[in-house]
C-alpha cells in the first residue's frame, strides 16, 4: 500500500514545551491577551527572517516589494515598510495604508485593473505610481495630472504573450484583464511624453503561487529579455523592471518549499545580461503571501 502524501514540514513558527510561540510568547498566553477567538496572529521576527533569507538569495541590485494585498494589516504593513525597498497596493484603502508608512510616495504602485477616476485622481495627487493597464487608463490619468497641476508618474503593466507554467493563477500569455498586451507596448510608450506624464518603468506579472523552479526561471528570463526587446525597439529607457512574483508556498500534501537559492542564482545571470545594455536600470520583485504567508496563523 502506496503511502500518502504528507504536508510539508512548517518550520517557521517556534514550538517550545509542547505549546505554539508566536512572537515569543505562548499561544495559550497570548489567547488570553487577546481575549476572544478566533483572530489572525503574525509574527514580526519571522517575517524579518524571511525578507533577510530573499535579501541573502536574490541579487544585491534586485529591490524587494511588498504586494499589500497579501496582507493589509496596518502592523504587517508598518513592519514591512521598515525591511523592504516599496510598495504594491490594489486599492485606495491600500494606498492610504501604505502612505502612513515612511516609504516614500515614489516607492508605492498602484496596480488593479479598471481604476475608477477618482482613484486615479486620487492616486495622481498622492504622487504614487500607477502601473497602467489600458490606453484609457493612460489618458485618463493625464487628464487628472492636467486638472490637478502635477505630473503624474506612470509604469506600464505588460501583459506578456508567456504565461508562468504551473501557477496558481496565470496573469499573463492571452487575453487577460491585467495589463496591456505586449505588441501594444511599444505605439504608447512613445506616447507617454506627449500626455504629460512621468515614464517609471514597465510592471510584468505573469503569473501567482508558483512553487515550480524552473518555471519561474523560464518566466523572469523572459521577462528579461522582453523588457530589453521593448527598450530597444522603442529607444526609451526603463528606468525601472517589477518582474513580478510568482514565488509560492506549500500549502497542500506533496508540495514542498520552493529552492530558492536556484531562482536567485539563475536571476543573477540575468541581471547582469540586462546592466549589460542598461546599466542604471533598476529591478524589482514584487511579492506578497511570500513574505507573510507563512509567518501567520489562525487561532
Amino acid at each position: 500500500m502506496n503511502n500518502p502524501p504528507q504536508h510539508a514540514v512548517l518550520e517557521s513558527l517556534d514550538v517550545k514545551d509542547g505549546c505554539l510561540q508566536i512572537g515569543g510568547m505562548p499561544l495559550t498566553r497570548l489567547v488570553q491577551r487577546v481575549g476572544t477567538t478566533p483572530f489572525y496572529a503574525y509574527d514580526r521576527k519571522k517575517i524579518s527572517e524571511r525578507v533577510a533569507l530573499l535579501r541573502r538569495s536574490m541579487p544585491p541590485e534586485i529591490q524587494l516589494y511588498y504586494a499589500m494585498k497579501a496582507n493589509p494589516m496596518p502592523a504587517v504593513v508598518q513592519h514591512l515598510a521598515k525591511l523592504v525597498d516599496g510598495m504594491d497596493v490594489a486599492s485606495l484603502g491600500e494606498m492610504k495604508v501604505a502612505l502612513d508608512t515612511p516609504l516614500s510616495p515614489h516607492r508605492i504602485s498602484f496596480t488593479g485593473p479598471g481604476k475608477k477616476l477618482e482613484e486615479l485622481r486620487s492616486a495622481v495627487a498622492s504622487d504614487v505610481i500607477i502601473n497602467v493597464e489600458s490606453a484609457s487608463e493612460m489618458e485618463r490619468t493625464a487628464q487628472c495630472g492636467e486638472e490637478l497641476g502635477m505630473l503624474p508618474q506612470v509604469s506600464i503593466r505588460v501583459n506578456p504573450d508567456f504565461e508562468l507554467q504551473s501557477s496558481g493563477m496565470k496573469m499573463g500569455g492571452g487575453a487577460k484583464p491585467f495589463g496591456i498586451d505586449a505588441e501594444q507596448v511599444p505605439s504608447l510608450l512613445q506616447h507617454v511624453g506627449t500626455l504629460g506624464l512621468n515614464f517609471a518603468g514597465l510592471h510584468v506579472f505573469s503569473g501567482s503561487q508558483n512553487l515550480n523552479t524552473s518555471a519561474i526561471c523560464e518566466a523572469q528570463e523572459k521577462t528579461i529579455r522582453l523588457a530589453i526587446e521593448i527598450a530597444l525597439q522603442t529607444g526609451v529607457a526603463i528606468p525601472r523592471l517589477n518582474i513580478g512574483g510568482g514565488l509560492g508556498v506549500p500549502y497542500f500534501p506533496g508540495q514542498q518549499p520552493l529552492d530558492l537559492a536556484v531562482v536567485g542564482k539563475h536571476l543573477h545571470g540575468l541581471v547582469h545580461e540586462i546592466r549589460q545594455i542598461f546599466p542604471r536600470i533598476e529591478i524589482a520583485m514584487e511579492l506578497g503571501r511570500y513574505n507573510v504567508a507563512e509567518a501567520g496563523i489562525y487561532v
